[in-house]
């Protein structure tokens, strides 16, 4: 199995960042807009289907939305991966700094590079958002 972990640093509180990752049906406006192009819940808000700018629909399954420790879990349930299972988890770093960790398990193992291509960019993506929304509130 492919195992997928992807890190940055963001210059924003932890508290504001989980506000934004605990939103599972705003991701592609408080999060990863760009990267997101649109996203719907179901209307039992148990499962998402995300569209990405690059057309790759996802039917996701809302795992947990664990506020203590700041950590979302969701599982593409339709699509290629045979298997696919995703975190992203939120720490502290230093003063008004948080650190973000995104985890993907996933088969078949040749998804791999596609899967952390795609992450990449939406790691870049939610950095450039959550910063940006940073330096607005430091602003008003």
């Amino acid at each position: 199995m492919a195992s997928i972990r992807k890190e940055m640093l963001v210059e924003a509180e932890p508290e504001s960042i989980w506000e934004a990752i605990r939103d599972v049906g705003a991701v592609h406006r408080r999060l990863a807009p760009g990267f997101v192009g649109d996203c719907r819940l179901e209307e039992d808000g148990a499962a998402r289907v995300v569209t990405f700018a690059n057309g790759l629909v996802a039917r996701e399954l809302i795992v947990d939305v664990d506020d203590a420790t700041r950590r979302l879990v969701w599982s593409v349930v339709d699509g290629r991966p045979t298997h696919h299972n995703g975190s992203l988890q939120v720490f502290a770093d230093g003063d008004g700094r948080s650190r973000v960790v995104w985890i993907a398990d996933l088969l078949p193992n040749d998804l791999a590079g596609p899967i952390g291509g795609m992450m990449e960019q939406g790691m870049r993506a939610m950095q450039q958002t959550l910063q940006g929304a940073n330096r607005a509130g430091a602003a008003a």
